[in-house]
C-alpha cells in the first residue's frame, strides 16, 4: 500500500461484521465520522494532560494532530495509531518546573527542553531498531508476555473513571447509564451507527443526563455557556524551551515508558488485525519520537500512541489508516477553534467517565484475546507466573524510583514482564 492508496471497502461491510484493515477504507464520509470518534476518543486526556502540566490545551489538540500525520507519513501509513497527550510526562514537569497545579505554568520552557530532549533519545532508539531489525521484539515479547502488557494499558487506566470521574451517587449511576447505552448501540444496531457505538452511545448518554440535570434538577446541570463564550477560530498561544541540564534528566528518562507504550500498541494492533507490524516498530519509534520533538518546540505535551484508540478499533474492527488520517486533519483544524474545545470540555464528566470504562475494557479484553488466539499454555508455570505478577504490578500502579524518576504502572509492568520471562524462561526443558 502506498500513501493514499487504500483499497476501497463497500457498506456490506458493515452490515456483515466485517473487518477493514489498515490498506482498506470505508467511502470517504464513513471514514470522516470514525475519525471524529477517534478524536472524541482521545480529547479527553489529551485536554486533561496538559491542564495538569498547566500548558494551553489547544496547543496539545493542534500538536497531536500535526504530531499524528508526521507518525502516519514516517511509517508510510501503514500502521494504525493516534498520538496524543502522555500521562507519562505530568509527574517529571510538575517535579522539573515546581507546578503548583493552578493556571498556566510559569516555568513551562523547562518542561518543553526536557520534553524535546525525550524525543531526540526516542528517535535515537527506532534508529537502533532499524539498524538491528526486530527478530529481538519476539524473544523478548512472546505472546504471555504480550497479551499481559496489552490487558495492562487498559486495567491501568480502570481508576481514572472510576474514582476521579464520579464525584457523586448521582455521576456513578450517570457512568453505569453511560455503559450500557454504549452496549445497546452495540447490540441491537447495525451498519454505520453500530461502528459509530463511541461516539452515539456518548451523545445518547448527554442527551440523558441534561434531562434527569436540567430538567429535573437531579445532579450538576450541564452547562454550555463556555460553548457559547468561545470563539470559533484563535491562535493558540505558543510556547518557547529552556535546555537545563537538572530538567532534561529529569524528563529524558520517560523515554522508556514511550518505548513500552509504543511496543505494546502495535502488538496489540498486529494481535487484532492479524497483520505483523514489526517491521515498522523502528518507523514508529523515530515518527512519535519526531513528533515529541516537534510538540516540544512549539509549548505541546510529549505525545505517544493511545490506549483509547485501540479501545475504538477493537469495539469497531476498522483499522484503516485513512481513519487516523482524517483524525489528525481534524485535530489540527481543531486546534484553532476554541469553540470545540469548549464543547469537549462541555461533555458531562461523568459521561465522559462511563464511555472511558468501556474503552479501557476493551484495552483489556484485547490483551486476553493474543493469549487465547496463540493458545497461550497456563498450565505451564512460566507463563502463569509472568502473567500473573505483570498484571498486578500494572493494575496495582507498582512504581521503581532511581533517584528522582519514577517507572511506575505500564513501564514497571512491561519491562517487568519482558525481564521475568527472559529470567524464567532460562530453566532447562
Amino acid at each position: 500500500m502506498g500513501f493514499f492508496n487504500w483499497r476501497l471497502r463497500g457498506a456490506e461491510v458493515l452490515q456483515q461484521g466485517g473487518v477493514i484493515g489498515p490498506d482498506e477504507r470505508l467511502p470517504w464520509g464513513q471514514t470522516a465520522l470514525m475519525g471524529v470518534q477517534h478524536v472524541i476518543a482521545m480529547f479527553g486526556s489529551t485536554v486533561l494532560a496538559p491542564i495538569l502540566m498547566g500548558f494551553d490545551p489547544n496547543v496539545a489538540i493542534l500538536m497531536s494532530g500535526i504530531g499524528t500525520l508526521i507518525f502516519f507519513l514516517v511509517t508510510g501509513g501503514r500502521v494504525p495509531s493516534y498520538l496524543g497527550s502522555s500521562f507519562a510526562f505530568i509527574g517529571v514537569v510538575i517535579a522539573a518546573t515546581g507546578y503548583a497545579g493552578h493556571g498556566p505554568n510559569a516555568q513551562i520552557g523547562l518542561a518543553l527542553g526536557g520534553i524535546m530532549a525525550c524525543g531526540a533519545v526516542y528517535v535515537l532508539i527506532g534508529l537502533l531498531v532499524q539498524a538491528i531489525g526486530t527478530g529481538w521484539i519476539e524473544r523478548l515479547m512472546p505472546p504471555v508476555v504480550t497479551g499481559a502488557v496489552v490487558a495492562v494499558i487498559g486495567l491501568n487506566l480502570a481508576s481514572v473513571p472510576v474514582k476521579n470521574m464520579a464525584a457523586s451517587n448521582f455521576d456513578s449511576w450517570m457512568q453505569a447509564l453511560t455503559f450500557v447505552c454504549v452496549g445497546l448501540v452495540a447490540v441491537l444496531t447495525r451498519g454505520m451507527l453500530q461502528r459509530l457505538l463511541i461516539l452515539a452511545g456518548l451523545l445518547l448518554a448527554s442527551v440523558i443526563y441534561a434531562l434527569l440535570t436540567n430538567g429535573l434538577g437531579l445532579g450538576k446541570p450541564l452547562d454550555l455557556s463556555g460553548v457559547a463564550q468561545a470563539a470559533w477560530l484563535g491562535l493558540p498561544s505558543l510556547s518557547a524551551p529552556l535546555f537545563d541540564g537538572r530538567a532534561l534528566l529529569l524528563i529524558a528518562p520517560v523515554v522508556i515508558i514511550l518505548v513500552a507504550e509504543n511496543l505494546g500498541h502495535i502488538k496489540a494492533v498486529t494481535a487484532m488485525t492479524g497483520k505483523n507490524l514489526d517491521a515498522y516498530m523502528g518507523r514508529a519509534f523515530i515518527g512519535d519520537g519526531l513528533a515529541t520533538v516537534l510538540s516540544g518546540s512549539a509549548g505541546g505535551t510529549g505525545v505517544t500512541t493511545y490506549a483509547e484508540n485501540i479501545g475504538v478499533m477493537a469495539a469497531t474492527k476498522i483499522y484503516s489508516t485513512a481513519v487516523f488520517a482524517c483524525a489528525a486533519v481534524l485535530a489540527v483544524l481543531l486546534g484553532f477553534s476554541p469553540k470545540f474545545g469548549a464543547v469537549i470540555q462541555a461533555i458531562p464528566l461523568p459521561v465522559m467517565g462511563g464511555v472511558s470504562i468501556v474503552v479501557f475494557g476493551l484495552i483489556a479484553v484485547a490483551g486476553a484475546k493474543i493469549w487465547v488466539e496463540n493458545k497461550v499454555d497456563f498450565s505451564d508455570n512460566k507463563n502463569l507466573i509472568v502473567a500473573a505478577v505483570t498484571l498486578i504490578l500494572g493494575t496495582g500502579d507498582f512504581t521503581l524510583k532511581f533517584g528522582s524518576f519514577g517507572l511506575g504502572g505500564i513501564g514497571t509492568a512491561t519491562f517487568g514482564a519482558i525481564a521475568l520471562y527472559a529470567l524464567l524462561n532460562r530453566r532447562p526443558r
